[in-house]
């Protein structure tokens, strides 16, 4: 959820004005009200020999003057902070002549006649801070008179003898906000706005007086944009009072048991609200996301929909004419159909449509007046990519980017969104997920070259590298992005799988532990460094890694199966079994899945299981071909010998296929010969191969096929393992088979001519007959003599 809220706080912003001015915040304080408001005490100017003094009680000592020693009858701005004015300044040297912290007499900017950085330029100020050590500037009370009295015909302090205009500062104000948050100047602008909250009269917290714990409720003239602001804020630091409690807990069910302590108290405000027509588009939006805090996708029960104040306590009311309250979906379909283009509500939206599939039809329904537009379409992908259902996002990214061309003035326009980049890495991001690598690599490439200082989503782009060995642009990609901005969680994610890619697994869990600390709900950060600690056999650790990674959000299934890998590891089957079938469910299209829970069932002796384990991941394309060699050595084990050999054929086939570039690995087997002769001359020949090779041999020649027994039997010739020998034994025996067939051959065909020409046709045909059946027991007797199998 905090995810989809924007932080509109761009890193840096503001940092540059305390450097340059070395201005800390207590320094470049706003002016109190007593200075501008019209209610203040009364302030009078005395300049008699070129000084003013402000009146209040004297100090027990007699020294009560501060003098600011002046050159120039003007200002300085060049000399002095955008943030200070020349009241701020005076204001603050009293603060400090009152707290001890300068002389009794200080002077400001140098002595008479020499300018300092920040010069009062008039010719002398001398001011009276007794007051303020006895209850003036800081202390919780007023003096009872200040007066400083303007004498003598001085035109250098006809400054201080003019009214401000407030309403005209306010306007000010409000511009220099705007300008400054415009140009990122955070700081400047937040400083105006504290300024501005003085002369506006309306300084009225929102916490209760008294207690920090309890909320004002929201004044009644309030407009649908201050309803939204109160609301949000007072949602977003709810959170990150959770948060803060959060880091302090390390038992999993009390993390999962804190909530955001605001949201009863929002949830009345904000029905209340929507009750009287007071909330625009995003007042529902905020409505939507309190009430997705509260309870997701459900409605409160009768009698407990809404909450009210009584008391300083919160109790629960019951909606009139409501038989059960709003839903968080009605509350964000309701903010989408009045503003469409707020996509913080089309997440959340997503969000609860992922975790409830349930209110799909209702959400589809809800929408339909809007299902032309493209935000809807942006919404589609974003749900198929979370569901997995990564083929229909491909189909829509597609007619996204380039299915809305249209021919003006006569030539051909392409796409309005082929050159968005969100759409290509999203496209990206779900060739990812079906683990096309190679179109992934492709498109991440596209889009690193376009954009060279992006680094959302390039943490996947390194975990690509990673897959594909291609450790040099994984060091390339690490070094870019340490340039651009090393503090960022991709970055840190980056560089571990580098550190990964070199074994060095120490360095690497060093780095995912940063980007845990710059972000510590951030997924990918947690599951990658359980992969870590299984390399380093620290189990313990992994499966707080893991387990961390499923409290942010149980549809990681990547954590589900590192978790059931970790229980398989210390041989606990059924908890590793529990964990797969999880992973399974969330991405049940990955063989990766079923052939660790057939592992898993093989190692509890439930080989039938095993078995449809191992099926299934077989028509899911295993390209790994671990499905399939499992299965034949099942099958081998059952005496099936041709359910062996389709399956080692079929291994043969998705290794070669799994090789080539741009290759979904689900692609049905051809049983073409020449498929067959392409497949085994071109796969490449590991210990798995040779094994299958070997076994195919076999089979083919004991089945009188040859031709294909010598091809396979000849691709062990290059292998330097112990089936190189077996292959040559074996190519040997068919060489020599086909050999005494052909010479059977011709002696059948010689003794079938002389038996014609010097026996009676009757005769003939029996002893051919004896002699056919004769020759066929013998080869059928030495071939099952000659069957064997590899090792």
């Amino acid at each position: 959820m905090a995810s989809h809220h924007q932080n509109n706080t761009p890193r840096g912003s503001g940092g540059d004005n305390n450097a340059s001015f070395g201005n800390d915040s207590s320094t470049a304080m706003s002016l109190d009200e007593s200075s501008i408001h019209p209610s203040a005490t009364p302030v009078s100017v005395n300049m008699t020999g070129g000084s003013f003094t402000r009146r209040g009680r004297r100090s027990s000592n007699g020294a009560s003057t501060v003098a600011f020693a002046a050159g120039s009858p003007m200002f300085s701005p060049s000399a002095m902070s955008m943030d200070q004015t020349p009241a701020s300044v005076a204001q603050q040297q009293m603060v400090n002549a009152s707290n001890g912290t300068g002389a009794a007499v200080g002077q400001l900017g140098g002595g008479e006649g020499r300018k300092g950085p920040l010069a009062l330029q008039t010719k002398r100020l001398s001011v009276d801070v007794s007051s303020h050590c006895n209850g003036g500037v800081g202390s919780s009370h007023h003096p009872t008179e200040q007066t400083i009295n303007a004498a003598g015909n001085d035109p250098d302090m006809s400054l201080w003898d003019s009214s401000w205009d407030v309403r005209e500062a306010r306007v000010q104000l409000r511009r220099a906000s705007k300008e400054c948050n415009r140009r990122g100047l955070k700081l400047a602008s937040r400083r105006a706005a504290h300024v501005l909250s003085a002369p506006s009269g309306h300084g009225r917290s929102s916490v209760a007086d008294g207690s920090f714990g309890q909320i004002n409720p929201p004044r009644n003239d309030l407009n649908p944009i201050g309803i939204y602001l109160r609301a949000f804020s007072l949602y977003l630091e709810g959170e990150r009072r959770k948060e803060e409690q959060v880091t302090e807990l390390r038992d999993p069910l009390e993390r999962t048991a804190l909530y955001n302590s605001n949201l009863p108290r929002l949830e009345a405000d904000l029905h209340r609200a929507k009750e009287l027509g007071n909330l625009d588009a995003f007042g529902l939006y905020a409505y939507g996301v309190v009430l997705k805090g509260l309870r997701g996708t459900k409605r409160a029960p009768l009698g407990q929909s809404q909450s009210e104040t009584k008391g300083g306590s919160i109790v629960p009311v019951t909606a009139k004419g409501d038989a059960g309250g709003d839903t968080a979906h009605e509350m964000l379909i309701q903010s989408i159909l009045k503003y469409p283009f707020n996509w913080s509500a089309w997440l959340d939206l997503g969000d609860l449509c992922v975790e409830d599939p349930s209110i799909d039809q209702e959400v589809e329904r809800a929408l339909q007046p809007i299902s032309g537009h493209w935000m809807y379409h942006f919404f589609c992908v974003h749900v198929f990519i979370e569901n997995k259902a990564n083929e229909n996002a491909i189909a829509i990214i597609e007619k996204l980017a380039h299915g809305n061309s249209a021919e003006i003035d006569g030539e051909l326009e392409s796409g309005f969104f082929v050159q968005s980049a969100y759409l290509q890495s999203q496209l990206a991001m779900a060739y990812y997920d079906v683990r096309d690598y190679d179109s992934a690599h492709e498109h991440f490439l596209a889009l690193s070259e376009r954009e060279p200082y992006r680094l959302d989503h390039m943490d996947a782009f390194s975990n690509v590298l990673y897959v594909k060995d291609q450790n040099v642009a994984l060091s390339h990609l690490a070094h870019r992005s340490v340039t651009v901005d090393k503090y960022r969680p991709e970055t840190c994610i980056i560089v571990g799988n580098y550190y990964s890619s070199k074994g060095r697994h120490e360095k690497a869990v060093q780095y995912f532990q940063r980007a845990l600390k710059l972000n510590r709900n951030y997924l990918s950060a947690w599951t990658l460094l359980g992969h870590e600690y299984i390399e380093m056999k620290n189990t313990a650790a992994a499966i707080e890694a893991y387990r961390r990674a499923v409290d942010i959000s149980d549809r990681e299934y990547r954590a589900w199966y590192g978790l059931g890998q970790t229980y398989e590891i210390m041989n606990m089957l059924l908890h590793a079994l529990f964990y797969f079938r999880k992973a399974a469910a969330l991405h049940p299209h990955d063989a990766r899945m079923w052939c660790a829970i057939g592992g898993c069932l093989l190692g509890l002796d439930r080989r039938g299981d095993a078995e449809k384990s191992y099926e299934r991941a077989v028509s899911l394309g295993d390209g790994e071909g671990i499905a399939t060699r499992k299965l034949a050595e099942l099958y081998r084990e059952d005496g099936d010998e041709e359910k062996a050999a389709k399956c080692y054929l079929r291994h043969l086939e998705l290794r070669y296929h799994s090789q080539l570039p741009g290759q979904f690995t689900g692609a049905s087997a051809d049983t073409s010969p020449a498929a067959f002769e392409t497949v085994v001359s071109n796969v490449r020949v590991d210990e798995p191969e040779a094994e299958a090779l070997l076994y195919l041999a076999y089979y083919y020649r004991d089945n009188l096929e040859y031709d294909a027994a010598i091809l396979c039997a000849t691709r062990l010739e290059d292998y330097p393992g112990p089936e190189k020998e077996q292959g040559k034994g074996l190519l040997r025996d068919v060489r020599s088979r086909m050999d005494q067939q052909a010479g059977c051959g011709m002696r059948r065909n010689i003794n079938n001519a002389r038996q014609n020409h010097n026996t009676p046709a009757g005769l003939g045909r029996r002893g051919r007959d004896n002699a056919n059946l004769s020759m066929d027991s013998n080869s059928a007797a030495n071939a099952e003599s000659s069957f064997e199998f590899s090792p």
